[in-house]
C-alpha cells in the first residue's frame, strides 16, 4: 500500500491512500525468470544424433521379396496361406524360408483381435526359442 505524498489533503500529517498497482517488482521478476527459462531450455533437450542411411528405391525390374508373415487366428497358425501348429512352426518357416540361415530372416506376426495374449506369446516364445529374434508386429488400423 503507498501514500500519498502531494498536498490537498485535510491535516499536516493525513497523507492519504494510494489505489495504484505497482507493477515494477512484478515485471523484474517476470523478466528473471524469462532470462532464465531461456538459458536453461536449450540444456535441458536431449538430441540424439541418427546416422540413417539414404532411402534408395530399388532399380527398376529388381526382384523384391515378399515378407514372411505368421497370421495367428482363432483357428490356428498360418504361415502366410499355410496352416501349422505351435509344435511344427519352427521346421515349417525354416521349410518356407528356403535359406542357408533361416533365423537371420524377418519374421512378420499379424494377430486377429480376438486371438487371447497368451497363445500369441506361445508364438512369440517358439520363434526366441528356435533362435528367430527378428521379429517384427504387423499393426492394422481398423
Amino acid at each position: 500500500m503507498g501514500a500519498k505524498l502531494g498536498g490537498g489533503g485535510s491535516g499536516r500529517f493525513d497523507l492519504g491512500q494510494n489505489s495504484e498497482i505497482n507493477v515494477t517488482p512484478f515485471v523484474d521478476v517476470m523478466l528473471v525468470l524469462l532470462i532464465i527459462f531461456m538459458v536453461s531450455i536449450p540444456a535441458a533437450t536431449v538430441s540424439i544424433k541418427l546416422d540413417l542411411p539414404p532411402a534408395v528405391p530399388p532399380p527398376p525390374g529388381a526382384k523384391v521379396e515378399e515378407p514372411t508373415v505368421i497370421n495367428i487366428q482363432d483357428g490356428g497358425v498360418f504361415i502366410g496361406e499355410d496352416a501349422t501348429t505351435i509344435e511344427r512352426l519352427a521346421t515349417d518357416l525354416a521349410r518356407i524360408l528356403d535359406k542357408p540361415d533361416p533365423t537371420q530372416e524377418r519374421v512378420y506376426i499379424r494377430a486377429n483381435r480376438d486371438v487371447r495374449y497368451g497363445e500369441f506369446m506361445r508364438v512369440m516364445n517358439t520363434l526366441q526359442g528356435n533362435g528367430y529374434f527378428q521379429v517384427a508386429l504387423i499393426n492394422e488400423e481398423l
